[in-house]
């Protein structure tokens, strides 16, 4: 590999419409949106970010959402944000991200939709430290074939859609493949990912979509008050047979929920 990735890597689809950002989760890069982003078009120009640690973005010492959500704020007002405040979606750790954004940088987000996480520290981090443990596992030194990399993943990670979406982190180096996330960081700062950042008294007083999965458990009844505080035109809704992962679990109610609430006249 030669130079240094950036410290914000980033895709554009569309070059017309309303901007909106695409912030990811945990393991995810800003092409996991990238259908969305197409089915948006041609009233949105979509910026794909790949959050630091993640994707062909800069590695860091350590996880922070506001050194995080500030980096974001400096490529988006260097850039697409530049002419005026835009849409943001995040989801789970790019919600909080996404969040923290809104909060800190109210004059670069317009309309912000949270996707299936709260302000607030839980969630099933149990799985996610399952995950990291499972990836860490395997041994890439034997691996030619991305085919491998599944077989040897599969012993502890059963879904095979789980698996697809973990293994896009595979990256060709020479006859073997390498680690695209910075997983070694990621599993050590699970528990300040897991949390959210105290902002004092800064709200977002934009409106606000929370799209929750309707059998995922990061968006419980004990998170509205904080939610409504931070956010107070924040409107919730369910997404009926979704889980965690609700734009690639039900990508064409996910897409209708954006187009009405980011591209909808008025």
């Amino acid at each position: 590999m030669t130079g240094s990735p950036s410290p914000l890597s980033t895709t554009t689809v569309g070059d017309a419409g309303v901007p909106v950002v695409f912030l990811h989760g945990l393991f995810g890069q800003g092409r996991n949106f990238t259908q969305i982003a197409k089915d948006l078009q041609p009233e949105a120009r979509s910026l794909l970010v790949d959050l630091p640690n993640h994707g062909g973005s800069a590695w860091t010492d350590r996880f922070d959402y506001v050194e995080a959500a500030d980096l974001v704020a400096e490529h988006l007002a260097g850039g697409v944000a530049a002419a005026g405040p835009v849409h943001v979606v995040g989801h789970s750790m790019g919600g909080k991200v996404a969040m923290v954004l809104a909060l800190r940088h109210p004059d670069l987000v317009d309309r912000l939709v949270v996707v299936d996480i709260a302000p607030a520290a839980g969630g099933s981090l149990g799985e996610f430290e399952h995950l990291l443990d499972s990836l860490a596992a395997l041994d890439l030194s034997t691996v030619t074939r991305r085919s491998e990399a599944d077989e040897q993943l599969a012993e502890h990670v059963h879904d095979a859609r789980v698996r697809g979406f973990l293994l896009q982190n595979l990256r060709p180096d020479g006859g073997t493949f390498r680690w695209r996330a910075n997983l070694e960081l990621l599993r050590r700062e699970l528990s300040t990912i897991g949390g959210f950042p105290d902002l004092g008294d800064a709200t977002f007083d934009h409106p606000v979509l929370w799209l929750a999965g309707e059998r995922s458990d990061y968006v419980r009844p004990e998170h509205g008050p904080t939610m409504r505080r931070l956010f107070p035109r924040t409107t919730l809704v369910t997404v009926k047979g979704a889980g965690h992962w609700v734009h690639s679990e039900q990508p064409d109610v996910f897409v209708t929920a954006l187009r009405t609430f980011l591209l909808a006249p008025g």
